[in-house]
Parts: structure tokens; C-alpha cells; sequence
């Protein structure tokens, strides 16, 4: 896994910025209850997302583990963020109306962890929203996508099969799906040769001759500055039984 410290500096114009923030924010805010007025957002980066969710007038707290993540989270939220891990919470059982999880699953050998935590911070009644499904998002059917075919892969640990069985052993239901755009995702030849390069796909070690032969492929194909078609994340959203307690 990247080093989110110092992916930090560029994560967000290495992944849509703005505009992406503004459509994952949009789509959780649709599967939220009515009547929810505290959101743990867990993993929550540079804060981009989170700050759109707090615009609304919720009492959002963010969590990240990572130092420089955290960092410019701050400076958008200052005082709304706290340095955790998503698998051990610092908060008290049932204290949260609603929590969420964006692009943070599919990172976790053990994402049932953090399932098992959201559900114990939900207050009854609450709802747990995360993204799932995301390395399968970015296969949109495109000529990279056709270079890139034989590259070895890793079980994907946000199945959204999987994730529902996490969800049930710690006492969730399903609630909801939705979806939103990666705006500013779609892929270029140039850059996806690079990040095959840079070791972007944990599997493909730099210097590998599988690495240099896919990158090789990937630079001969044609507009390489073009991008291909953005992908479309997948949300679902689990409830936590019982009356909403007020």
C-alpha cells in the first residue's frame, strides 16, 4: 500500500480533485436518513469530501490514520479532525448518527475491522455508507484496459458480496445503493504508463519485464494524452437495528 503521507502533497489532483469530492459527497449525503445530524467519516484523507459533508450543516468528525492526510484535513476542518485508525476507534459505543467510508475498504487486508467498528460507533437506527466494488470500477472497457488485461491482480477486499457479509456479522442490514461519476478519473495512455511505471499496481514491481512490457504497450497506444471513459464507484449503505435514539 502507497504511503499516504507522502501521497498526500498530490492526492487530490492525482484523483479528480474538487469535482470528484463534490460527487462522492453528493451521493452520500442521498443515502443519509432523514434526520441525521452526526457523521464519522472515516479515512477521510485530505478532508475534501469531508468539508462538503460539514457544509450542510452536519456535525461531521473526520478520522485518518495518516499524519499528512490529516494535516491538510485541518486546515479545512480545523478542529473536526482527529489522527486514528479506522479499525480501533476512539469514540464510545453508538456515538454517531451515520458513518462513512470512501475508497478506504478496498486499501484494508482487514476491512471487516472496520466494518465492525462503524457498526459499534452507530447509534441504533444509523446508517454505515461505503464505497465498494473500486478496482473493478476503473475497468470501463477501454483500450488500457484491454493492455493492462494480464496484469496479475489481488483479490479485491471491498467485494460488495463481502463487504454485506461483514456488515451482517456485526449486526448491520442492507439499506441502499447508489453510485457517482470519478470525475476528472478517466484515464490516459501517458499517465497509466507512468503509474505502471511507479508501481501503482502493487503486483507490477518497477523494473519487472512484465512492468516494462505492459508500459511499453501502453505509450504506443494512440492519444496519449486523451482521456478514457471516468469511472462510476459504487456505494451501498447498512442500517443499524432498532429505534433512531434521539
Amino acid at each position: 500500500m502507497f504511503d499516504y503521507n507522502k501521497e498526500a502533497e498530490w492526492y487530490d489532483a492525482s484523483r479528480g480533485g474538487e469535482p470528484r469530492a463534490a460527487a462522492a459527497a453528493s451521493a452520500v449525503l442521498g443515502m443519509l436518513p432523514e434526520g441525521t445530524r452526526t457523521l464519522l467519516d472515516v479515512a477521510c484523507g485530505t478532508g475534501t469530501v469531508t468539508r462538503r459533508l460539514a457544509a450542510t450543516g452536519l456535525d461531521v468528525t473526520g478520522v485518518d490514520a495518516a499524519y499528512g492526510m490529516l494535516r491538510r484535513a485541518a486546515e479545512q476542518l480545523p478542529g473536526r479532525v482527529i489522527l486514528a485508525d479506522s479499525r480501533q476507534l476512539p469514540f464510545s459505543s453508538s456515538s454517531f448518527d451515520a458513518v462513512s467510508a470512501i475508497w478506504l475498504l478496498h486499501l484494508l487486508d482487514d476491512a471487516a475491522l472496520v466494518v465492525a467498528e462503524a457498526a459499534r460507533v452507530l447509534r441504533p437506527g444509523g446508517v454505515f455508507v461505503t464505497t465498494v466494488d473500486k478496482a473493478a470500477s476503473h475497468d470501463v472497457g477501454s483500450d488500457i484496459d484491454a493492455v493492462m488485461a494480464p496484469r496479475p491482480r489481488r483479490a479485491p477486499r471491498d467485494e460488495a458480496g463481502m463487504v454485506t457479509g461483514f456488515a451482517a456479522d456485526s449486526g448491520l442490514v442492507p439499506e441502499g445503493r447508489s453510485a457517482f461519476p470519478g470525475r476528472g478519473q478517466g484515464r490516459t495512455p501517458a499517465r497509466a504508463a507512468a503509474d505502471v511505471r511507479r508501481g501503482w499496481y502493487t503486483l507490477l514491481r518497477p523494473g519487472d519485464p512484465l512492468t516494462e512490457e505492459l508500459a511499453s504497450l501502453l505509450e504506443e497506444l494512440p492519444d496519449q494524452h486523451v482521456p478514457r471513459a471516468e469511472p462510476e464507484f459504487k456505494l451501498r449503505s447498512f442500517r443499524k437495528p432498532g429505534p433512531r435514539v434521539a
